[in-house]
């Protein structure tokens, strides 16, 4: 990976979820994270996109491991006592309304950005759940994550190379992308119970987004720090991300007429035999 452990690493100051004592905040936490793993699993759909064999292995071995996730937190939920609900409105944004339409996006948006904040998550409950089969549990899967988000980084690395337009649309989505976590950000403040670990959220999301900026520039899509950039030229690059994003996309127009096909998963899973005996 382009960031280390460390980087990617909030100090909690020892701080602690008990089982018991914070249920509800853990079901809150986990039914995010849960609905992340039920979109993960869509990377099935770039089997179809994929520019080479090697990555097509890739994302047949990751779609794998995206459906061991779903059973990782069931079952974590499980130990806990937890019952599987909705995600918020806004990580359904981040996680489902910023569907790639193209394989540089996907890997950019969805596995490089996307997933490296969801690693950053992990590492996170990994040190401060006092919980210690439902840690080993997240740590499995934390050697996978990591290995989802290196993919990311270096075909994103790979397919922006000697192509400064796509480095200027996928700088654009990804700016919209951080605005849907500061979005996150501002909701949770002042709605948030009082616990120690939740008062460093605001610290965590601000780290997040420090990383998902370094990551940008690593991997070359950002070429000096965001702050350097005003808000009309932010503007500029998310128009025309979407101006070259979308319209004539044949992907857009389905989404665009749900009617014409079935639910997907990530809308029913929560109907799922699998998850009715959690309810």
């Amino acid at each position: 990976m382009l960031l280390s452990r460390e980087e990617m690493t909030l100090d909690f100051n020892g701080e602690r979820f008990d089982p018991e004592r914070d249920r509800a905040i853990l079901e809150w936490i986990f039914n995010q994270f849960l609905y992340g793993e039920v979109t993960g699993i869509q990377v099935g759909q770039w089997l179809y996109d994929a520019p080479d064999l090697t990555s097509a292995r890739f994302m047949a071995k990751q779609a794998i491991e995206e459906l061991q996730h779903i059973g990782n937190f069931l079952r974590i939920m499980q130990l806990l006592g937890l019952r599987p609900g909705k995600p918020h409105p806004l990580v359904r944004f981040l996680a489902t309304g910023m569907m790639a339409d193209s394989w540089a996006e996907h890997v950019a948006l969805e596995m490089a950005t996307g997933e490296g904040f969801v690693l950053m998550a992990f590492y996170a409950v990994i040190d401060t759940l006092d919980h210690a089969e439902s840690r080993e549990i997240l740590k499995r899967a934390v050697r996978q994550e990591e290995g989802h988000v290196t993919f990311g980084e270096e075909q994103t690395m790979r397919w922006i190379a000697g192509d400064p337009a796509l480095r200027r649309q996928l700088l654009g989505l990804s700016l919209v992308w951080m605005w849907g976590v500061r979005r996150l950000a501002a909701f949770m403040s002042g709605r948030l119970p009082e616990h120690p670990v939740l008062r460093r959220l605001p610290d965590f999301l601000g780290l997040a987004l420090a990383c998902s900026e370094t990551r940008l520039r690593r991997m070359g899509v950002l070429d000096r720090p965001l702050s350097e950039l005003g808000s009309v030229h932010r503007s500029a690059l998310i128009a025309e991300a979407y101006a070259r994003k979308g319209a004539s996309s044949a992907w857009g127009r389905v989404r665009a007429l749900p009617l014409l096909r079935a639910k997907r998963l990530t809308e029913t899973y929560l109907d799922d035999p699998a998850l009715r005996d959690l309810m």
